[in-house]
Protein backbone atom coordinates (compact mmCIF):
# COMPACT_ATOMS: atom_id res chain seq x y z
CA UNK A 1 0.00 0.00 0.00
CA UNK A 2 1.08 3.19 -1.14
CA UNK A 3 1.42 6.96 0.93
CA UNK A 4 -1.96 7.76 -1.26
CA UNK A 5 -3.47 4.83 0.01
CA UNK A 6 -2.12 4.81 3.60
CA UNK A 7 -3.42 8.37 3.65
CA UNK A 8 -7.09 7.96 2.52
CA UNK A 9 -8.39 4.84 4.11
CA UNK A 10 -6.47 6.62 7.23
CA UNK A 11 -8.73 9.34 6.55
CA UNK A 12 -12.41 7.03 6.07
CA UNK A 13 -11.11 5.21 9.07
CA UNK A 14 -10.67 8.06 11.40
CA UNK A 15 -13.96 9.32 10.12
CA UNK A 16 -15.78 6.19 10.81
CA UNK A 17 -14.99 6.58 14.37
CA UNK A 18 -16.43 9.90 14.62
CA UNK A 19 -20.65 10.80 15.33
CA UNK A 20 -22.04 13.36 12.75
CA UNK A 21 -21.73 15.86 16.01
CA UNK A 22 -17.98 14.92 16.62
CA UNK A 23 -16.89 15.24 12.40
CA UNK A 24 -18.56 18.90 12.75
CA UNK A 25 -16.83 19.93 16.01
CA UNK A 26 -13.41 18.90 14.60
CA UNK A 27 -14.02 20.68 11.21
CA UNK A 28 -15.26 23.93 13.49
CA UNK A 29 -12.43 23.58 15.35
CA UNK A 30 -9.77 23.18 12.53
CA UNK A 31 -11.82 26.45 10.87
CA UNK A 32 -11.09 28.60 14.34
CA UNK A 33 -7.41 27.88 14.13
CA UNK A 34 -6.50 29.04 10.86
CA UNK A 35 -5.38 33.29 11.11
CA UNK A 36 -7.98 35.74 10.51
CA UNK A 37 -7.11 36.31 7.23
CA UNK A 38 -7.78 32.81 5.83
CA UNK A 39 -10.88 32.60 7.59
CA UNK A 40 -11.87 35.92 5.86
CA UNK A 41 -11.31 34.81 2.72
CA UNK A 42 -13.51 31.69 2.99
CA UNK A 43 -16.22 33.31 4.52
CA UNK A 44 -16.49 35.82 1.36
CA UNK A 45 -16.06 32.93 -1.12
CA UNK A 46 -19.07 31.49 0.42
CA UNK A 47 -20.82 34.82 0.64
CA UNK A 48 -20.36 34.96 -3.16
CA UNK A 49 -20.84 32.02 -4.06
CA UNK A 50 -23.92 29.93 -2.28
CA UNK A 51 -23.55 26.85 -3.67
CA UNK A 52 -22.39 25.15 0.04
CA UNK A 53 -24.23 27.24 2.96
CA UNK A 54 -23.21 30.28 4.89
CA UNK A 55 -19.96 30.31 6.99
CA UNK A 56 -19.74 33.72 9.40
CA UNK A 57 -18.04 32.92 12.75
CA UNK A 58 -18.48 35.71 14.39
CA UNK A 59 -22.27 35.34 14.71
CA UNK A 60 -22.12 31.54 14.91
CA UNK A 61 -23.34 30.52 11.62
CA UNK A 62 -21.57 27.58 10.59
CA UNK A 63 -23.92 26.33 8.59
CA UNK A 64 -20.88 25.40 5.46
CA UNK A 65 -18.92 23.73 7.91
CA UNK A 66 -22.19 21.48 8.86
CA UNK A 67 -22.97 20.60 5.09
CA UNK A 68 -19.95 19.29 5.08
CA UNK A 69 -19.88 17.40 8.13
CA UNK A 70 -23.02 15.59 6.96
CA UNK A 71 -21.48 15.07 3.32
CA UNK A 72 -18.34 13.21 5.24
CA UNK A 73 -20.33 11.31 7.85
CA UNK A 74 -23.53 10.04 5.26
CA UNK A 75 -21.09 9.03 2.46
CA UNK A 76 -17.93 7.13 3.86
CA UNK A 77 -18.74 4.03 1.97
CA UNK A 78 -19.50 6.04 -1.18
CA UNK A 79 -16.17 7.62 -1.24
CA UNK A 80 -14.67 4.19 -0.87
CA UNK A 81 -16.03 3.01 -4.29
CA UNK A 82 -14.74 6.05 -5.96
CA UNK A 83 -11.59 5.76 -5.05
CA UNK A 84 -11.47 2.19 -5.80
CA UNK A 85 -13.50 2.98 -9.26
CA UNK A 86 -10.81 5.91 -9.83
CA UNK A 87 -8.26 4.67 -12.09
CA UNK A 88 -5.00 6.90 -11.91
CA UNK A 89 -3.20 8.07 -8.35
CA UNK A 90 -3.61 11.26 -9.76
CA UNK A 91 -7.34 11.10 -9.84
CA UNK A 92 -7.00 9.37 -6.18
CA UNK A 93 -4.63 12.07 -4.89
CA UNK A 94 -7.29 14.53 -5.82
CA UNK A 95 -9.91 12.83 -3.85
CA UNK A 96 -7.87 12.59 -0.86
CA UNK A 97 -6.55 16.07 -1.06
CA UNK A 98 -10.65 17.24 -0.91
CA UNK A 99 -11.75 15.39 1.33
CA UNK A 100 -8.90 16.28 3.83
CA UNK A 101 -8.96 19.48 2.82
CA UNK A 102 -13.09 19.22 3.73
CA UNK A 103 -11.99 17.75 6.98
CA UNK A 104 -8.79 19.78 8.49
CA UNK A 105 -7.91 22.45 6.16
CA UNK A 106 -5.69 20.74 4.48
CA UNK A 107 -4.00 23.41 2.07
CA UNK A 108 -0.70 21.55 1.11
CA UNK A 109 -2.28 18.40 -0.99
CA UNK A 110 -4.87 20.33 -2.33
CA UNK A 111 -2.31 22.79 -4.03
CA UNK A 112 -0.16 19.84 -5.00
CA UNK A 113 -3.05 18.38 -6.62
CA UNK A 114 -3.70 20.98 -8.60
CA UNK A 115 -3.26 19.70 -12.29
CA UNK A 116 -0.54 21.92 -13.93
CA UNK A 117 -0.01 20.18 -17.52
CA UNK A 118 -3.06 20.40 -19.41
CA UNK A 119 -5.96 23.36 -19.44
CA UNK A 120 -9.42 21.88 -17.99
CA UNK A 121 -11.17 19.39 -19.00
CA UNK A 122 -8.56 18.57 -22.33
CA UNK A 123 -5.29 15.90 -20.07
CA UNK A 124 -4.36 14.84 -23.43
CA UNK A 125 -3.38 11.55 -21.46
CA UNK A 126 -7.36 10.18 -21.32
CA UNK A 127 -9.48 12.81 -23.67
CA UNK A 128 -8.48 11.43 -27.25
CA UNK A 129 -10.56 13.80 -29.98
CA UNK A 130 -11.37 13.81 -33.58
CA UNK A 131 -14.59 14.02 -36.20
CA UNK A 132 -16.20 15.01 -32.57
CA UNK A 133 -19.67 15.90 -31.56
CA UNK A 134 -19.24 18.15 -28.86
CA UNK A 135 -21.52 19.33 -26.56
CA UNK A 136 -20.80 22.32 -24.61
CA UNK A 137 -23.13 22.77 -21.53
CA UNK A 138 -22.04 26.34 -20.12
CA UNK A 139 -20.03 27.73 -23.19
CA UNK A 140 -19.68 30.87 -21.39
CA UNK A 141 -18.14 33.22 -24.14
CA UNK A 142 -16.57 30.45 -25.96
CA UNK A 143 -13.42 29.46 -23.65
CA UNK A 144 -13.84 26.14 -23.49
CA UNK A 145 -14.21 25.78 -27.27
CA UNK A 146 -11.39 27.67 -28.02
CA UNK A 147 -9.33 25.69 -25.69
CA UNK A 148 -10.48 22.94 -27.90
CA UNK A 149 -9.66 24.56 -31.15
CA UNK A 150 -5.93 25.02 -29.80
CA UNK A 151 -5.61 21.27 -28.70
CA UNK A 152 -6.85 19.77 -30.94
CA UNK A 153 -7.57 21.81 -34.09
CA UNK A 154 -10.62 22.69 -36.79
CA UNK A 155 -11.00 19.68 -38.51
CA UNK A 156 -10.83 17.57 -35.18
CA UNK A 157 -15.12 18.16 -34.92
CA UNK A 158 -17.99 17.31 -37.32
CA UNK A 159 -19.76 19.53 -35.01
CA UNK A 160 -20.19 21.74 -31.78
CA UNK A 161 -22.99 22.88 -29.60
CA UNK A 162 -22.73 25.69 -27.50
CA UNK A 163 -25.38 26.02 -24.76
CA UNK A 164 -25.38 29.91 -22.58
CA UNK A 165 -28.12 31.20 -20.41
CA UNK A 166 -27.29 34.62 -19.66
CA UNK A 167 -28.26 37.03 -23.28
CA UNK A 168 -25.70 39.77 -23.47
CA UNK A 169 -22.94 36.80 -22.76
CA UNK A 170 -24.53 34.50 -25.26
CA UNK A 171 -24.23 36.99 -28.06
CA UNK A 172 -20.62 37.35 -27.00
CA UNK A 173 -19.92 33.20 -27.32
CA UNK A 174 -21.65 34.19 -31.20
CA UNK A 175 -19.12 36.79 -32.08
CA UNK A 176 -15.80 34.81 -30.58
CA UNK A 177 -16.71 31.97 -32.49
CA UNK A 178 -18.43 33.34 -35.56
CA UNK A 179 -15.58 32.72 -37.94
CA UNK A 180 -15.93 28.86 -37.72
CA UNK A 181 -18.07 26.35 -39.19
CA UNK A 182 -20.60 24.16 -37.42
CA UNK A 183 -21.39 25.34 -34.31
CA UNK A 184 -24.94 25.69 -32.98
CA UNK A 185 -25.60 28.40 -30.21
CA UNK A 186 -28.19 27.75 -28.25
CA UNK A 187 -29.84 30.00 -25.79
CA UNK A 188 -30.93 27.31 -23.43
CA UNK A 189 -30.98 25.75 -19.82
CA UNK A 190 -30.30 22.27 -19.98
CA UNK A 191 -32.16 20.23 -17.21
CA UNK A 192 -34.08 17.21 -16.28
CA UNK A 193 -37.29 18.66 -18.03
CA UNK A 194 -38.66 20.79 -20.64
CA UNK A 195 -39.81 24.06 -18.85
CA UNK A 196 -39.38 27.44 -17.92
CA UNK A 197 -36.28 28.67 -15.47
CA UNK A 198 -35.33 31.70 -13.93
CA UNK A 199 -31.43 33.37 -14.79
CA UNK A 200 -30.60 34.75 -11.56
CA UNK A 201 -27.20 36.69 -11.53
CA UNK A 202 -24.01 36.10 -8.95
CA UNK A 203 -22.43 39.08 -7.78
CA UNK A 204 -19.20 37.71 -9.47
CA UNK A 205 -20.25 37.59 -12.71
CA UNK A 206 -22.36 36.38 -15.23
CA UNK A 207 -19.78 32.77 -15.46
CA UNK A 208 -21.45 31.85 -12.22
CA UNK A 209 -25.00 32.43 -12.77
CA UNK A 210 -27.60 30.17 -11.54
CA UNK A 211 -31.39 29.08 -12.66
CA UNK A 212 -34.33 29.60 -10.16
CA UNK A 213 -37.72 28.56 -10.30
CA UNK A 214 -39.15 32.06 -10.44
CA UNK A 215 -37.94 35.23 -11.40
CA UNK A 216 -37.80 38.17 -14.20
CA UNK A 217 -35.38 36.75 -16.89
CA UNK A 218 -36.78 33.83 -18.48
CA UNK A 219 -35.15 30.88 -20.19
CA UNK A 220 -36.05 27.35 -21.59
CA UNK A 221 -35.13 24.39 -20.18
CA UNK A 222 -34.65 21.87 -22.07
CA UNK A 223 -33.03 17.88 -21.74
CA UNK A 224 -30.34 17.08 -24.29
CA UNK A 225 -31.98 13.81 -25.36
CA UNK A 226 -34.68 15.76 -26.49
CA UNK A 227 -33.10 18.41 -28.04
CA UNK A 228 -30.21 16.98 -29.43
CA UNK A 229 -30.67 14.13 -32.30
CA UNK A 230 -27.15 13.43 -33.40
CA UNK A 231 -24.91 10.88 -31.49
CA UNK A 232 -22.57 13.04 -29.49
CA UNK A 233 -18.84 11.94 -28.82
CA UNK A 234 -18.56 14.47 -26.09
CA UNK A 235 -20.32 15.91 -23.53
CA UNK A 236 -18.92 18.67 -20.97
CA UNK A 237 -21.14 20.20 -18.57
CA UNK A 238 -20.28 23.28 -16.86
CA UNK A 239 -23.69 24.49 -15.27
CA UNK A 240 -23.63 26.07 -11.72
CA UNK A 241 -25.12 23.10 -9.63
CA UNK A 242 -27.90 21.48 -12.74
CA UNK A 243 -25.24 18.96 -13.89
CA UNK A 244 -27.16 15.65 -11.71
CA UNK A 245 -30.32 17.38 -13.66
CA UNK A 246 -28.64 17.81 -16.86
CA UNK A 247 -27.36 14.18 -16.51
CA UNK A 248 -30.95 12.85 -16.27
CA UNK A 249 -32.19 14.77 -19.45
CA UNK A 250 -29.24 13.42 -21.06
CA UNK A 251 -29.82 9.58 -19.65
CA UNK A 252 -30.04 8.22 -23.09
CA UNK A 253 -27.41 9.59 -25.07
CA UNK A 254 -25.24 8.36 -22.57
CA UNK A 255 -26.61 5.02 -22.36
CA UNK A 256 -27.05 5.12 -26.00
CA UNK A 257 -23.84 6.98 -27.49
CA UNK A 258 -21.26 6.28 -24.67
CA UNK A 259 -19.87 10.09 -25.09
CA UNK A 260 -16.51 11.55 -23.41
CA UNK A 261 -17.74 12.89 -20.37
CA UNK A 262 -16.28 16.39 -19.01
CA UNK A 263 -18.98 17.02 -15.72
CA UNK A 264 -18.01 19.62 -12.50
CA UNK A 265 -18.51 17.81 -9.52
CA UNK A 266 -17.70 20.66 -7.00
CA UNK A 267 -21.07 22.97 -7.09
CA UNK A 268 -22.48 20.81 -3.94
CA UNK A 269 -21.02 18.79 -2.02
CA UNK A 270 -23.08 15.54 -2.87
CA UNK A 271 -22.03 15.94 -6.40
CA UNK A 272 -18.82 14.51 -6.12
CA UNK A 273 -19.94 10.69 -5.32
CA UNK A 274 -23.87 11.55 -7.34
CA UNK A 275 -22.44 12.42 -10.34
CA UNK A 276 -20.08 9.69 -10.74
CA UNK A 277 -22.43 6.68 -9.48
CA UNK A 278 -25.38 7.89 -11.69
CA UNK A 279 -23.62 7.74 -14.84
CA UNK A 280 -22.84 4.32 -13.51
CA UNK A 281 -26.48 3.79 -12.98
CA UNK A 282 -27.20 4.68 -16.23
CA UNK A 283 -23.90 3.08 -18.21
CA UNK A 284 -21.63 0.65 -16.23
CA UNK A 285 -19.08 1.23 -19.33
CA UNK A 286 -17.07 4.04 -17.90
CA UNK A 287 -13.69 4.76 -16.70
CA UNK A 288 -13.01 7.65 -14.66
CA UNK A 289 -10.76 10.09 -13.73
CA UNK A 290 -10.95 13.18 -11.32
CA UNK A 291 -8.64 16.46 -11.86
CA UNK A 292 -8.12 19.33 -10.03
CA UNK A 293 -7.94 22.96 -11.81
CA UNK A 294 -9.18 25.37 -9.05
CA UNK A 295 -7.54 27.11 -6.22
CA UNK A 296 -5.81 26.65 -3.16
CA UNK A 297 -8.32 27.08 -0.40
CA UNK A 298 -11.32 25.29 -0.98
CA UNK A 299 -11.61 22.65 -3.76
CA UNK A 300 -13.48 24.05 -7.27
CA UNK A 301 -12.98 23.45 -11.15
CA UNK A 302 -13.01 19.76 -10.17
CA UNK A 303 -13.76 17.84 -13.23
CA UNK A 304 -15.01 14.19 -13.28
CA UNK A 305 -13.49 12.40 -16.83
CA UNK A 306 -15.85 9.78 -17.74
CA UNK A 307 -14.25 7.65 -20.51
CA UNK A 308 -15.81 4.69 -21.97
CA UNK A 309 -14.74 1.50 -22.36
CA UNK A 310 -13.83 -0.04 -25.96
Amino acid sequence: MNNIDKEFYGLINNLRKLTLDETFYNIKNSFLLLDDKTKVALENFFKTFDYWGTLDYLNDDYNEIYEKAQTLHNHLDDFVWLYERLEDYRSKKVLFAILNNWYCYDFNNLESSRETNFSDYFDLDLVKCQDEVFVDLGAYIGDTIFDYLRIYGASSYKKIYCYEITPNIFALLKNNLAKYDNIEFKRKAVSDKNETLYISDNSSGPSANTLTNEGENEVTSVTLDDDIEDKITTLKMDIEGFEQRAIIGASRHIKEDKPKLLISVYHRNEDLIKIPKMIDDICPNYKFYLRNNGGGIYPTEITLIGIPNQ
